[in-house]
């Protein structure tokens, strides 16, 4: 019986149940030192100077650091270790304590004098971009191409050259056919802007590193990364340090969704370093607020066209993306988005990346797309109705399909929309009879999928069991997907695989688990070396059977001649054989390698039905559904799982997550007191359809999942609402205040 299909219990899962996970905190680390941050209280000023006698007086406090006490680094300011001469945002460190235990740190920190000089800043992506706003980065910062490709997308993509107003860092414009003529000949247009809030990762485990000098000057890494070799490479250049010198060893990851591949390690080996001493800094829930990258606030202005049959004929489109303290890079995702979702003749969009005086930004879970789809999806919405079509009608006249010209003028592979369409058409949530004051809202997503090079290696122990070794960390339960893999390709059941991700020194180079792309990338690899790991065992068997390898046959921990079962030989005896002293035969020790060439895109189709009481504002979630092309379901819990989560996070941003700040750059959300992770009371019931339409290139026909579910959630919820109550919602979170229908 095949292990691929069959649902599967996560190998890691009971550990975690009952406790015995090991996390980064829990790791006890000879002559341990604990730091902690000093940030700055201001979004923009110039530091005059910062006072650390009465911290170093605090007993247990070993060293106060601040920026002078550092080598210098070639990067932007707001990416200083510590701040140098001026701070770009609240909640930017300033200082770093030293001290024998965690209070101790905690109070030198406290006993830390900063005297900041307040100079302008500029908290709101429009205004930065007018002449007369305050320039927010000393040097103007360019978009970064790495944080893009990890995620399957180019930072700008920009058709011709685009002025660029005050604080814009990049721009990424597409232009198809003459959108102005097409737009004048349409039948109906919608126009429209649509915001979007900026919102947080709010992992159940805050941000926490160790780090400790080795002899010979080289680094070991304790780190919940989800990209250690990603890390080790940031880490070499950082430091000048060679690559094999610093070791990453991956720790669980107590929630990651792209916020952390990198932050602390880089202040914190300089501080190891300085100090000759191994550390370990651990975040505060609110320092996780002011100071770990979240996702970008966006605004789109959407304008769409059609024909009165319903057939689309033009979209154009200009919106900014609000990077706080950095340059930011998900223009181009939004861009191809918006132009390859849909059947378009004509286009023109342009989108900004624009620098404010708040915390920088970077990857959350399908980064762009929550926010282009919200946009996008609206405006369809609000198309149909003016059309009088039914929603998912409109959709399926219109939508992409294997051959069309996708978003960066390439031709879409065999893609899955329209499956996906036509399933949420007939799903029970669509159908069934309406109630007072329900509503039923659709949206689509898709996300195009990240790919790298990965290898794994192979081994059979000597209790027979088959063990794995990869580089990539599991955040999602992939391990037990990729033991499945394995499983099928040895001949194995799979509680008898074992996968290990080992640290950077030792694990073959593996990807960041990021992009939705650890199967899709992996997979293959571990299907290769299990695949050698069982020709070697068979090799050795062949001569103790005297049979060829193509007659053997692997069952119940033995090989076995096919038809003759009493002809058998253990495959721990095999082992015993090319490991003992003295031995003629080679060891099973295999290898895979992978390079998928090609994405696999991924679309899905959310339904959200909400019942309303225009009178209140109030209204509550009743159903939920989510369909979504799989490729191949590898272990079908945990894709249902992953859609589960991603419909969560998705969601959340209509009901209330949002990173709010004021005029001056300050943040008023940073607490779970106040930053609305939305409850299991308002989360209904999901219920998941998977569609399967086969990768041509993913290991065994998967294609990514985790990006996708989080994408269209907020647009399925905003356009139901939008229907129970006849108040359109173009902003997220939804303000309940204003769905209140004057009498």
């Amino acid at each position: 019986m095949s292990a691929v299909g069959t649902p599967t219990r996560r190998l890691e899962g009971r550990d975690k149940v009952v406790g015995a996970t090991r996390y980064t905190a829990d790791l006890d680390v000879g002559g341990l030192l604990h730091v902690q941050l000093v940030l700055s209280h201001l979004a923009s000023a110039r530091i005059r100077s910062i006072e650390t006698s009465a911290a170093r007086s605090v007993p247990g406090v070993v060293d106060v650091v601040v920026a002078g006490d550092l080598p210098e680094q070639d990067v932007a300011g707001p990416d200083q270790p510590l701040a140098t001469q001026r701070v770009f945002y609240a909640g930017q460190p300033v200082a770093a304590v030293i001290a024998t235990s965690e209070a101790a740190a905690h109070d030198g920190a406290a006993a830390v004098e900063v005297d900041l000089e307040e100079t302008d800043a500029v908290a709101d992506a429009v205004a930065a971009m007018q002449d007369s706003s305050p320039v927010v980065l000393d040097v103007q910062e360019e978009a970064d191409e790495g944080d893009a490709s990890m995620h399957g997308a180019a930072a700008g993509n920009e058709s011709e050259p685009v002025e660029r107003p005050r604080n814009v860092s990049a721009v990424a414009s597409a232009k198809r056919g003459d959108a102005g003529a097409a737009m004048a000949a349409s039948g109906v247009t919608v126009k429209a802007t649509y915001s979007v809030a900026a919102v947080h990762h709010t992992a159940m485990e805050p941000h926490v590193s160790t780090v400790r000098p080795e002899p010979g000057g080289g680094l070991t890494v304790w780190s919940p990364t989800q990209g250690p070799f990603a890390l080790r490479d940031e880490l070499a250049e950082k430091l000048d340090i060679p690559a094999h010198k610093i070791r990453v060893v991956p720790m669980p990851v107590g929630g990651g969704f792209g916020g952390k591949v990198s932050l602390l390690e880089g202040l914190l080996a300089l501080l190891a370093i300085r100090g000759n001493r191994p550390l370990r800094l651990v975040l505060t829930r609110r320092q996780v607020f002011a100071f770990a990258k979240g996702a970008p606030a966006a605004r789109f202005e959407i304008e769409i066209g059609a024909k009165k049959d319903g057939t689309l004929t033009a979209l154009r489109a200009k919106f900014s993306y609000d990077n706080g303290a950095s340059a930011g890079w998900h223009g181009g995702i939004s861009s191809a988005f918006l132009a390859g979702t849909y059947r378009w003749p004509a286009v023109d969009i342009t989108g900004y990346e624009v620098s404010t005086n708040k915390t920088p930004v970077d990857a959350y879970r399908a980064p762009g797309a929550p926010q282009t789809y919200f946009a996008l999806e609206s405006a369809m919405d609000e198309l149909a109705q003016k059309l009088d079509i039914d929603p998912i009608e409109l959709r399926l006249r219109n939508a992409v399909r294997e051959g069309d010209i996708d978003g960066q003028g390439a031709k879409w592979p065999r893609v899955a929309f329209i499956e996906c369409l036509e399933e949420a058409r007939n799903h029970p949530l669509y159908t069934a009879p309406l109630g007072a004051g329900e509503a039923v809202g659709i949206a689509a997503g898709s996300w195009g999928g990240a790919r790298t090079p990965s290898a794994a290696g192979c081994r059979v122990e000597p209790d027979g069991t088959l063990s794995i070794l990869i580089g990539t960390p599991d955040v999602s339960g992939a391990t037990t997907g990729l033991a499945m893999i394995a499983a099928d390709a040895f001949g194995y059941p799979v509680e008898k695989v074992r996968i290990e991700t080992g640290e950077t020194g030792v694990a073959p180079y593996g990807a960041v688990a990021a992009g939705s792309q650890t199967t899709y990338s992996l997979g293959g690899a571990v299907h290769e070396a299990a695949v050698e790991a069982r020709r070697q065992l068979l090799e050795i068997a062949t001569e103790q059977l005297e049979a060829a390898p193509e007659d053997l046959e692997i069952v119940d921990g033995r090989v076995a001649v096919r038809g003759v079962p009493e002809r058998f030989v253990e495959i721990t005896e095999l082992v015993t054989l090319s490991t003992q002293f003295m031995g003629t035969f080679r060891p099973v020790q295999a290898s895979g390698r992978s390079a998928v060439q090609t994405a696999s895109p991924q679309f899905t189709v959310h339904i959200a039905r909400v019942k309303a009481d225009p009178e209140t504002g109030a209204f509550a979630l009743t159903g939920y559904a989510a369909i979504q092309d799989v490729g191949r379901a590898i272990n079908p819990p945990e894709v249902e799982g992953q859609v589960h989560g991603g419909v969560a996070q998705s969601v959340g941003r209509a009901l209330g997550e949002q990173l709010v700040y004021d005029a001056e750059g300050q943040l008023k959300t940073g607490s779970l007191l106040d930053y609305e992770v939305p409850t299991v009371d308002q989360l209904p019931g999901i219920d998941v359809r998977m569609i399967e339409v086969p990768s041509p290139v993913g290991p065994l026909g998967a294609k990514g999942v985790g990006e996708p579910p989080a994408v269209p959630g907020a647009a399925a919820v905003a356009n139901a609402v939008s229907r129970a109550t006849g108040v359109r919602v173009r902003d997220l979170p939804i303000d309940r205040s204003r769905l209140v229908i004057p009498s």
